[in-house]
């Protein structure tokens, strides 16, 4: 199995956070967002993952390389790295990877979590995974017949045709397939509002008989901005603690302070006369005193001093004192 992650965009809405780092490296529960999505994948997959293909922007730099290859390999798995010199849509992005576009090949874009509790059926032509949602116009959907098969690919419909919105995940059972409809595409120059599209790809391919069906998961967490991705940190939080997975390293100390779980908090973390939690997750060597902070994302090797800190993102190497609620700072920032 070879995943494919087009993550070629900084991630614009999650500025300040991403003039530093791309959007899926931003941590979350205490893992990077697509370190979170790829260890997700390898259970659904049931057996091991071969290789992760990123298609990146050339501008993230050798040190975000060396982490996104770190990843693959902690899954066992070969770590390429892609290009996309500029953003002309999705079925062009995947494109970049086409020298991995081989057997079965799973399609993730890297700003969606998800809880699914379910085996990925490799025999199936192909698979998109849909969330239901009460408003289906932001989003492309897709219908089914009475036997479940996917009829119709919609982008973002005015008036109602399904709730069942696409999430960004895909699976493919010939790779090799998808990859000569992608590079027709390319190659008569097909657009949809001036972008290569994945969607007109699947639709060649339904017409000449390969079969689409829904894949459900059980949660569709977004990560696009401050508050959804707080929001994820939350629930992913919840699932981790359900699961009894432990949250709390042994390494952090903790002078007159509460920890309300779910919490994380990762190495070397200092807790002075704090309460931390609930929906906290805190970065390995930062250090929080005389505060009290839920609900948030702080990086690492950052200092909170006499703050009450809700709704929050925070970046690394920051130093912050003072009361605020509804942050959103990014790395190396002080203020007083």
């Amino acid at each position: 199995m070879r995943i494919i992650v087009p993550m070629a965009g900084m991630g614009k809405r999650m500025r300040p956070h991403t003039l530093t780092i791309p959007k899926p490296l931003i941590p979350v529960a205490g893992k990077p967002i697509v370190q979170k999505i790829i260890e997700d994948l390898e259970a659904v997959c049931g057996e091991g993952i071969e290789e992760v293909a990123y298609v990146i922007g050339r501008n993230f730099g050798a040190e975000t390389e060396k982490k996104l290859i770190a990843i693959a390999a902690k899954l066992g798995a070969k770590g390429s790295i892609y290009y996309q010199d500029e953003p002309l849509g999705t079925a062009h992005a995947i494109m970049c990877a086409k020298e991995s576009l081989v057997g079965n090949v799973l399609v993730v874009f890297a700003d969606t979590l998800f809880k699914a509790d379910f085996k990925l059926n490799r025999n199936k032509d192909g698979i998109i995974w849909v969330q239901k949602v009460d408003d289906p116009k932001p989003f492309g959907v897709v219908k089914v017949d009475s036997n479940n098969i996917i009829t119709d690919f919609i982008e973002k419909p005015q008036t109602f045709v399904s709730d069942l919105a696409i999430i960004g995940i895909y699976y493919f059972k010939d790779g090799e397939y998808l990859r000569s409809e992608m590079q027709y595409l390319l190659d008569n120059d097909i657009k949809e509002k001036g972008e290569y599209q994945l969607t007109n790809a699947l639709e060649n391919m339904k017409q000449k008989g390969y079969k689409f069906e829904p894949g459900k998961v059980t949660e569709w967490l977004d990560c696009g901005n401050k508050n959804s991705t707080v929001y994820t940190n939350s629930r992913i939080l919840q699932f981790m603690h359900d699961a009894k997975e432990k949250l709390v390293d042994d390494s952090v100390s903790s002078e007159n302070s509460t920890i309300i779980q779910p919490s994380f908090i990762g190495k070397n973390v200092k807790l002075k006369r704090a309460v931390v939690g609930p929906f906290a997750s805190i970065g390995e060597g930062t250090t929080i005193e005389n505060s009290v902070v839920g609900n948030c994302i702080i990086q690492s090797n950052t200092k909170i001093k006499n703050a009450v800190i809700d709704n929050a993102m925070i970046g690394s190497y920051v130093e912050f004192t003072g009361e605020a609620k509804d942050l959103s700072i990014g790395d190396y920032t002080t203020t007083t």
